[in-house]
């Protein structure tokens, strides 16, 4: 029973630490009990000690991905059911791994393995097709954006070591005290935690009161026209929300404006590709352009693209029927004084709403059944490149970030990589209601200001629409659930920070010293404990 508290304990505690409302010092002690309960399990005479300690992580793991993201059940019940069990059921798996590999190795060796082992998990969520990273340890930070301005050096992969090397700390002088049962070990370990917590925090702040954004700006427009997803969005054509975005700019637009920023897939009747760019509704933003020569406006769009030409099929095509395929696209464009039009296919995709994991895998053994579940309409097709829309002058350079892409730290450094001088994100955050989940969804594009050192302008739907600056703080915003237009300025940044030319340095490193740590222990004879 004391084991399945600590388990509980653990769980309270990555949850009560985890934004936008828990206090990020919790994460720091989140790990401690159940390192504990496993420790107590791995050195007793009981049975089954491996299912014990698979019990008690998921246990702590639920609690914590059922506590900080059960508002994904208001957009699917079965997606949101399938990310809390399987996300728990992954993070178990890497906990048992920790447990098996420390029945034969010193708490040094065994904590080097957990910690790189965690990071290459993370690293897989970033990446693999079942993709969701949203409680990767680093992002527990975002709404305390002066604790982690390193963030532009490291990464989130930076506070995800930060937490764990410090929960192993206090592990540590807890087993030390154990065994010897001296207070100086406690008043020593206690030091130590105290100096291994504020010392990054004092970096940062130092960072944080030095960093100075300045050089020209960007004056942008961003709407929320708070369309309800659920019952208007996609009953009104493309001509309808266009007069209503037009109108809504016009409470706050200038001739000085340089950009309006529209939400994700605003224009949901699906336009065709082909002929998006000479099209009607092209046609009417051009003319409301006109009347503000500097405009460049950027907006979310559904295109589609219908073929009959079975070399031009992908493993994102969908079959409309026999011989006739068509791709859909959920978009970004841009209009200007330039004669082309800019656009962008979002490339993180949502998995289960707008892309089927695996399908060439899955679909011949399930067929259809994601459709059945209330999943996938239809796959989306992505883009390999990070675009970037420049303006006509070429002075403004952004990165059109849609929605779930914002969510992915090194993917997003692929648009500053591709010059841009100032981010975009433009989402639709309605299907989650009055919820954590658009709180937590604003509060980690925080974080790729300050990894970028780039101003962030944020178009929602429904909220929360918002500007951040370099130094991830947000300087204005409007509220959830309210139609509006918000103006403000942005700095533009053309200087890469050491995050941004490097990616993920630290999982590389983790990955390098993972693969050693494994080499080393298994050129020991069995039983042999590594020293």
């Amino acid at each position: 029973m004391k084991n399945v508290l600590l388990a509980i304990a653990s769980g309270i505690l990555l949850s009560f630490g985890w934004p936008t409302w828990g206090f990020p010092i919790l994460l720091f002690f989140g790990f401690v009990p159940l390192l504990l309960a496993e420790r107590s399990i791995r050195l007793s005479d009981k049975k089954r000690k491996g299912i014990r300690v698979f019990l008690l992580a998921y246990l702590t793991f639920f609690l914590w991905n059922v506590i900080k993201t059960n508002w994904l059940w208001f957009s699917s019940e079965f997606g949101g059911a399938f990310a809390i069990l399987v996300n728990s059921l992954l993070m178990a798996i890497v906990f048992l791994l920790f447990h098996h590999f420390a029945k034969r190795t010193t708490f040094f060796i065994s904590s080097v393995f957990l910690v790189c082992l965690w990071i290459c998990f993370e690293k897989m969520h970033l990446n693999w097709e079942f993709s969701w990273p949203w409680l990767n340890l680093g992002n527990g930070f975002s709404e305390h954006i002066t604790w982690i301005q390193w963030y532009a050096f490291t990464g989130t992969f930076g506070g995800t070591l930060w937490i764990w090397l410090v929960n192993f700390g206090v592990v540590k002088s807890i087993i030390l005290y154990q065994e010897h049962h001296k207070k100086e070990i406690l008043i020593r370990g206690g030091i130590k935690t105290v100096l291994y917590i504020f010392v990054p925090i004092a970096i940062s702040l130092i960072l944080f009161y030095t960093y100075d954004e300045s050089g020209e700006k960007v004056n942008i427009v961003v709407l929320q026209p708070n369309i309800d997803p659920y019952s208007e969005k996609y009953n009104v054509s493309n001509d309808e929300i266009a007069s209503q975005l037009f109108d809504l700019a016009e409470t706050k637009i200038t001739q000085e404006t340089d950009f309006v920023l529209a939400p994700e897939t605003v224009f949901a009747s699906e336009e065709r590709i082909e002929v998006f760019e000479n099209g009607p509704l092209a046609t009417r933003i051009r003319a409301f352009n006109s009347k503000y020569p500097k405009l460049h406006f950027l907006s979310g769009v559904s295109l589609y693209k219908v073929f009959d030409n079975p070399d031009e099929v992908t493993p994102q095509s969908n079959l409309a029927k026999s011989g006739v395929y068509y791709n859909t696209y959920n978009s970004a464009f841009m209009l200007s004084a330039k004669p082309k039009m800019d656009v962008y296919h979002k490339s993180k995709l949502v998995v289960g709403v707008e892309s089927t994991p695996y399908v060439s895998i899955i679909k011949p053994l399930l067929g259809d059944i994601m459709l059945d579940l209330g999943g996938t309409v239809a796959m989306k097709t992505t883009q390999e490149n990070r675009g970037v829309f420049w303006s006509a002058d070429q002075r403004f350079k952004t990165g059109p970030i849609i929605c779930y892409e914002s969510v992915y730290g090194e993917f997003v450094t692929g648009y500053v990589r591709n010059n841009a001088n100032f981010l975009s994100i433009i989402t639709n955050d309605a299907w989650w209601g009055e919820t954590q989940g658009h709180k937590q969804h604003l509060s980690l594009a925080r974080l790729r200001a300050i990894e970028t050192r780039r101003g962030v302008a944020r178009s929602a739907n429904t909220g929360i629409s918002a500007f951040i600056n370099q130094k991830g703080e947000i300087t204005s915003s409007l509220a959830y659930n309210t139609k509006g237009a918000l103006t403000g300025s942005l700095f533009l940044n053309e200087k890469h920070t050491f995050y941004v030319q490097y990616g993920d340095f630290i999982y590389r490193i983790a990955l390098f010293v993972l693969i050693g740590v494994l080499l080393i222990a298994f050129t020991k004879r069995r039983g042999e404990v590594l020293s």
